[in-house]
C-alpha cells in the first residue's frame, strides 16, 4: 500500500469494518494510458478485505458496503476498485 488515496482507503475500511485482513493494491500501472488513467498513479485499486461484518451479506451487499464506506473515493477520485470481500474462514 502506497500513496495518499490508498492510505485513506485503508483508514476508512479499518474504521468501518475492523477487518481481520485488509490489502489495498494499487493496480494503476497496469492501466497506464487506458480510460480512467488520470496520470496520478492512483486511478485503479483492488481491495481484499476479510471481516466478520460481512457474515450476513451476499457478495453484492458486501461490495456495496465497501463502496459506501469509501465515500467519494470510488467514481470521483478513483476510476475503478475491484473488491474481494470475505468473512474469516471463507
Amino acid at each position: 500500500m502506497t500513496g495518499s488515496v490508498a492510505e485513506e482507503m485503508h483508514a476508512l475500511l479499518t474504521e468501518a469494518f475492523a477487518p481481520t485482513r485488509l490489502a489495498i493494491i494499487n493496480d494503476s500501472a497496469k492501466h497506464s494510458g487506458h480510460m480512467g488513467d488520470d496520470g496520478s498513479g492512483e486511478s485503479h485499486f483492488t481491495v481484499e478485505i476479510e471481516a466478520a461484518a460481512f457474515a450476513e451479506m451476499n457478495r453484492l451487499a458486501r461490495q456495496r458496503a465497501v463502496i459506501a464506506a469509501l465515500g467519494d473515493i470510488v467514481g470521483q477520485r478513483v476510476h475503478a476498485v475491484a473488491i474481494k470481500a470475505s468473512v474469516p474462514a471463507e
